[in-house]
């Protein structure tokens, strides 16, 4: 991007740990003699880091969803301010591919088709350096070949406009642009030009013959850029409009075909849902009430329990009065026949002392005799 836009570019490099994707967006106002651009940058930080790749997709695809409905949500505004609204909608996605010269991998196959209709892809073989032209020439067949049978849909410059037709159809052969990037400029020949310098050489960014730089610039930034903005807008906004839309039950026509008007659009939606509404109300009540029976069943069973046990412990309360007072009346019985046997044997005792006295007075008389 800093190649491409001569500038440099806020940002650190980030680091390949990152726990998942994410997105980092920075807008820049660019100026070149009396033109300005603004420009808005989206990096998605640690995409393919993961050892489970299967949802990196997702962030992307909730991030572009996103600024299209925060375009729709204005665009639904009473007061609609669009001349001067912030457009932050992503108008063209530069897919980078590994230069391994063999195939796509799965992940860059389920990322571009989940993008395709969303947003504009331009794919690009990036440090194009890094393979031979012959094996360059192949890996773009094959790419091109594998995009084709999955359907992926990639950006096609467009050649309905006479004036641009030619130069686009040619661009359009040259799909996906193999690119090479450098800040630093070296003295080739009498000129200063952005260059890589390796030990066998030098790749120079801005030459044809190396590499397809120039091609990717003139296109993005110079031919197309409207097109772009304009292919966005009708084609992929449009979808996501017309699929929000549809879910939130709008239509254009009624079921007899004739024109369908907001208003009654919105009655009828409206309608449908107070109907739920009601439905989900007199679901609760009937719920409530339902659980309000099963929990007065629930108490009734409890009181019977209650009144089950309490008879239970009445009843055995009493076999245990009467089982005492059973035991106190023979412990009575035993304590009055024990009383009554004491007294006889007082009595008979008593008898005995008696007798044995009246014996002693009767030997002393006749002593004394």
């Amino acid at each position: 991007m800093d190649t491409l836009f001569n500038t440099k570019f806020e940002g650190d490099p980030a680091s390949h740990s990152q726990p998942g994707v994410q997105l980092k967006s920075n807008t820049y106002d660019l100026q070149e003699s009396n033109v300005n651009l603004k420009l808005t940058i989206v990096s998605t930080v640690g995409f393919g880091d993961q050892i489970n790749k299967e949802d990196s997709y997702k962030p992307i695809v909730e991030f572009i969803d996103a600024q299209f409905e925060a375009y729709l949500q204005e665009e639904l505004k009473i007061k609609r301010v669009l001349h001067n609204y912030h457009d932050t909608r992503i108008h063209a996605c530069l897919y980078f591919i590994a230069p391994t010269g063999h195939s796509l991998k799965s992940l860059d196959l389920v990322t571009m088709k989940k993008l395709d209709s969303k947003v504009n892809i331009i794919p690009i073989i990036a440090k194009s350096d890094a393979i031979s032209k012959s094996e360059l020439t192949k890996f773009k067949i094959k790419i091109t070949s594998e995009l084709v049978s999955n359907g992926v849909q990639i950006y096609q410059f467009p050649t309905d406009d006479e004036s641009v037709a030619e130069i686009n159809g040619t661009m359009n052969a040259h799909l996906p642009f193999a690119v090479i990037g450098s800040t630093e400029e070296l003295k080739i020949g009498n000129k200063m030009m952005k260059a890589r310098q390796y030990p066998w050489g030098t790749v120079q960014v801005e030459n044809e013959a190396h590499c397809d730089f120039v091609k990717l610039r003139e296109m993005l930034i110079r031919v197309n850029m409207e097109d772009l903005r304009e292919q966005t807008h009708t084609r992929h906004y449009e979808l996501y409009r017309r699929c929000k839309l549809e879910e939130m039950g709008f239509k254009d026509t009624d079921p007899d075909s004739k024109p369908f008007s907001l208003q009654e659009t919105y009655e009828a939606k409206r309608n449908e849902f107070l109907g739920e509404l009601q439905k989900k109300e007199e679901a609760m009540r009937q719920m409530f009430v339902q659980r309000v029976k099963e929990k007065e069943a629930e108490l009734k069973e409890a009181e019977k329990e209650l009144h089950e046990k309490f008879d239970r412990l009445k009843k055995l309360h009493q076999d245990e009065k009467k089982k005492l007072e059973d035991k106190k009346k023979s412990l009575d019985d035993e304590v009055n026949a024990f009383k009554q046997r004491k007294t006889a044997a007082e009595l008979l005792q008593s008898q005995a002392q008696q007798a044995g006295g009246s014996q002693t007075l009767k030997r002393d008389k006749e002593r004394k005799n």
